[in-house]
């Protein structure tokens, strides 16, 4: 038997075909239809271990629906009618080649059908080992994978347990500096009303000098900074109630995380040791389409790691916390006279600013006059240029309207006719350049009104923001508290 090693899809499914001059010896014919007719000899052929029976039960019952009865047979049975023989009947039977290619059609159909009910055995064989291997290795797969699962889960279980301890001990040291957070406040209004003041009286400040400068910039920050150090002298106290209950809001998602974690772990382990023989092993029917992960191992993993990192958030916040209580009352005193420092040296930086910026005023002004007196005598300069040129215009029109006046032929396009239309052309582009640059200078001298208007209230602008700055904003701010009272003292 010839094995090709094919598949289920294998070629026992399309017979090979048998050459067609294929002819048994009529020896082994005769002998083999013994054996392929079951009505010839019925015995033999019911030994047959590969026949099935209820096909030869129907054809018995049914005899003369087999096409291969002998024709004894045949011929036993239709003694009971009266047999009449013509040619006609004769001529319409089959042909002894006919009977000779059916038996021969039938043996090849039946060495086909074994051979590939055989390659059928086989590739059946070859596939049940397959498949047990496979999945024997499927088996093996999920095993390897739980197994790592449970490594995995002890390995976050191990960070939970390291980080809960470190948050548990830093919430009791929270609670013991908590405990010093109840002193000085007082001193830090009177700066405050300072800066608060001098902000006021530079909203007085006119048009552009209504800007938002250094001065301004230090005022606020001198505000910002003073209320923050009143803000973190009043409400640490609340913030570290605050931080306690962050960090107790952390200790408890690794708790909770980490009892999740020991459950998992449990149960994971408990599946990585079930074996095909263990108990409890049975059938879930349908368990396989049951999904209900709400997790990827990546968001998995993400999560306790969000919980470490948000953990280690609120350790590292806490520790500045205590860091900041402890060093209060001696950073909030150096802040603020730094900062008052900047503000008054912004003040006379701006001061000086401002005057050197109205005596240049003064000067542009004086200036921006003289050139408005210029572009008026332009101004009159220009039209005086277009009314010349009226002339010349009125003149090579005044000629082209004569010359339409000549008679038939002298109507010529000569060279004086061509140049006094190119005449009346350059004249007229010369006399609309001159009234373009006649407005354009009216434009300027429209601009230089408009700049010497904004020069001279420019320069009042100045003045005010001068007596504002100089006068108000400086004188103040000698009154600043010494540092022995920011820091609380008397």
């Amino acid at each position: 038997m010839e094995l090709l090693g094919s598949t289920l899809a294998a070629t026992y499914a399309h017979p090979r075909p048998t050459p067609a001059n294929f002819l048994p010896a009529i020896s082994a014919m005769a002998s083999s239809y013994r054996d392929c007719f079951p009505h010839c000899n019925l015995t033999h052929s019911l030994s047959l271990p590969w026949r099935p029976s209820t096909y030869y039960r129907a054809a018995s019952n049914s005899p003369a629906l087999d096409p291969y009865c002998t024709r004894s047979q045949r011929v036993s049975e239709s003694t009971m009618l009266p047999f009449v023989s013509n040619r006609t009947t004769l001529v319409t039977r089959y042909t002894p080649d006919d009977w000779y290619r059916s038996n021969l059609t039938n043996f090849q159909e039946s060495n086909t059908s074994r051979h590939n009910s055989e390659r059928l055995r086989v590739d059946t064989s070859r596939l049940i080992q397959d498949k047990y291997q496979q999945t024997r290795k499927t088996q093996a797969d999920s095993t390897h994978n739980l197994g790592e699962r449970v490594n995995d889960i002890g390995f976050w279980k191990s960070e939970i347990t390291h980080e809960l301890d470190a948050m548990i001990g830093e919430t009791n040291e929270l609670t013991d500096v908590k405990k010093k957070l109840e002193r000085a406040l007082m001193e830090t209004e009177a700066p405050l009303q300072v800066a608060r003041e001098c902000l006021f009286h530079r909203e007085k400040r006119m048009g552009i000098d209504l800007v938002h400068d250094e001065v301004e910039t230090e005022l606020l920050t001198e505000v910002d900074i003073i209320l923050c150090c009143q803000e973190r002298m009043k409400l640490h106290l609340d913030k570290a109630i605050a931080q306690l209950a962050a960090n107790r809001a952390s200790q408890h998602e690794l708790e909770k995380d980490l009892s999740d974690k020991q459950t998992a772990c449990r149960i994971d382990d408990k599946c990585h040791h079930l074996r095909n023989t263990s108990d409890g092993v049975s059938y879930f029917r349908g368990v396989e389409q049951v999904d209900a992960m709400v997790s990827v191992p990546d968001t998995w993993a993400k999560f306790t790691h969000d919980n470490i990192l948000r953990s280690q958030s609120e350790r590292a916040a806490s520790a500045k916390l205590r860091d900041d209580i402890q060093n209060l009352l001696v950073v909030t005193a150096n802040e603020m006279w730094n900062q008052f420092n900047k503000v008054n040296l912004a003040f006379t930086s701006r001061v000086a600013e401002t005057a050197d910026a109205k005596n240049k005023i003064q000067i542009h002004l004086a200036k921006t006059l003289q050139e408005i007196f210029q572009t008026e005598m332009t101004i009159e300069s220009i039209k005086k240029a277009i009314s010349d040129k009226c002339a010349f215009l009125k003149v090579a029109q005044t000629r082209l309207d004569e010359r339409t006046r000549r008679p038939n032929i002298e109507l010529c396009r000569d060279m004086a006719q061509l140049r006094l239309v190119n005449e009346v052309y350059e004249v007229d582009d010369t006399i609309q350049t001159l009234q373009q640059r006649l407005r354009d200078a009216e434009d300027t001298l429209q601009s230089l009104v408009h700049t010497k208007a904004t020069l001279e209230h420019d320069l009042a602008v100045k003045a005010n923001s001068l007596y504002i700055d100089q006068e108000k904003c400086v004188s103040m701010r000698r009154s600043f508290p010494s540092t022995r009272r920011l820091v609380g003292f008397c």
